[in-house]
């Protein structure tokens, strides 16, 4: 879970994501899928991008992923797991 939940989440997201000038100005637009693993201490790791959008899109999105603070890692048995 992000620290603070989705309403959190959504904040950090519109006060760190740059639409990027190339794809501004080429007029790309869409929607980046991204996958990734919250490690046992929380941190992000292996961004993988599922969906990509041209024009610099992918990249801002792996930018801004490794901007977030640490997340609340999930729990099996009371350790946490990746």
């Amino acid at each position: 879970m992000y620290p603070g939940g989705n309403e959190m989440l959504n904040e950090f997201l519109s006060a760190n994501i740059q639409y990027p000038e190339s794809a501004r100005e080429q007029h790309i637009e869409g929607k980046v899928v991204a996958q990734f693993v919250i490690n046992i201490d929380g941190k992000i790791s292996d961004i993988k991008i599922l969906r990509s959008v041209a024009g610099g899109c992918d990249a801002e999105v792996i930018r801004v992923l490794n901007l977030m603070p640490a997340w609340t890692p999930g729990k099996q048995n009371g350790t946490n797991v990746p």
